[in-house]
């Protein structure tokens, strides 16, 4: 088949833009035709958090990769979509992530049609982790334009049902393993590598930070005194993507300043392995949440996992097999540390995470998209 991937691929960084290319990557190493159409301008300056959009990393894929979208100008928007169509796709695939781009994506989708064009949604969120009012005037425009609908866990398929009045298909295949950072690798090389102490055992939160992160109560869980006993500490490693200073804060007021390690730059992909590997366990407290890319990397390097008990994060982290399923109450989430550290679930638990992620294979997401 010829497929065409419309979404944020390189220059582009961050786990949108390695999703997208690792999809494109198994549908050529299936043998079909795959072209990417990504962005010339993806977010205008000013709505963009972080301190770049952009990588300067070269990447390690040969994918055929077109600049073309301009998010903010409409005729952009029917160029590329008339371009699409000339080259008569049997799928186009949208990813979607936020409302922001529901006009241009839905403009591009009713332009690119040919004879037997098919136009698929794979949506990371229909209702971002932060709603704006543009959350309920753009997406139904975007939904509209499509033929059926992939998301990643059940509460993904709940929010694109409130766009759908047409009961369009829909599937669910949980998010793959991302596979494409390297392999597992000895811990203490790992460690020498970031110069850390080989002495210590290491909880990771990983990723930019933004408030439903839930770093602040990872944090407060770390404080509990009954962690204090053991040769522990904290890595946070990701761009603050708001202001670091309430984080610092609590870390002042718990006196963790000698336990948490601060890593807040972007973490470039060929250290993404350090830091895993570095891990004993991968925190990911979230206040709200879909589904978690982080989740799929730490399944990549055989990682145990503490999740927050919301949205979707639940569904590929059986409790108390590779890890943890917690309440949002900070009290959860220190007794399910101090379990791991004193009754030492390290191994436990990272053979049956070596079992578990033989489920989340990139060839079964393709399936799932071409049931459609």
């Amino acid at each position: 088949m010829k497929i065409i991937i419309v979404g944020t691929a390189h220059p582009y960084r961050g786990g949108l833009t390695a999703f997208n290319e690792r999809l494109a990557n198994e549908y050529a190493l299936q043998g079909h035709e795959v072209e990417i159409y990504t962005f010339t301008l993806q977010y205008p300056s000013f709505l963009f958090p972080g301190k770049t959009q952009f990588s300067d990393e070269k990447p390690n894929h040969n994918l055929k990769i077109h600049r073309r979208i301009n998010s903010v100008n409409p005729l952009n928007w029917i160029n590329v979509g008339k371009e699409i169509k000339a080259k008569k796709a049997d799928k186009v695939i949208f990813c979607y992530w936020m409302a922001f781009f529901a006009p241009c994506f839905g403009t591009i989708a009713r332009n690119c049609r040919a004879e037997n064009t098919q136009c698929f949604a794979l949506i990371h969120n229909m209702i971002p982790h932060e709603p704006t009012i543009l959350d309920k005037l753009f997406p139904k425009y975007f939904v509209g334009a499509m033929d059926g609908f992939l998301a990643m866990t059940k509460s993904v398929v709940d929010d694109i049902n409130q766009f759908d009045r047409k009961e369009k298909p829909k599937r669910v295949s949980p998010h793959p393993v991302y596979d494409q950072y390297g392999e597992p690798m000895p811990r203490n090389e790992a460690l020498q590598e970031l110069d850390l102490d080989t002495h210590f055992r290491y909880i990771l939160f990983f990723g930019f930070i933004r408030k439903y992160k839930g770093l602040d109560l990872l944090l407060r869980a770390f404080s509990d005194i009954r962690l204090r006993q053991y040769p522990v500490k904290l890595i946070v490693a990701g761009e603050f993507y708001e202001s670091k200073e309430p984080y610092l804060e609590i870390i002042r007021s718990y006196a963790l300043e000698e336990s948490v390690i601060l890593h807040s730059d972007f973490i470039p992909d060929e250290k993404v392995q350090l830091y895993f590997n570095s891990a004993d366990i991968v925190a990911q407290t979230y206040h709200s949440a879909t589904q978690s890319g982080v989740s799929q990397i730490a399944y990549n390097f055989e990682k145990p996992m503490l999740v927050t008990n919301v949205g979707g994060l639940s569904e590929t982290i059986p409790d108390g097999k590779v890890g943890y399923v917690v309440s949002t109450h900070v009290s959860a989430i220190a007794d399910a540390l101090v379990d791991f550290f004193e009754n030492n679930r390290l191994e436990q638990f990272t053979e049956n995470v070596r079992l578990e992620k033989q489920k989340y294979e990139w060839s079964k997401m393709v399936e799932a998209l071409d049931s459609l």
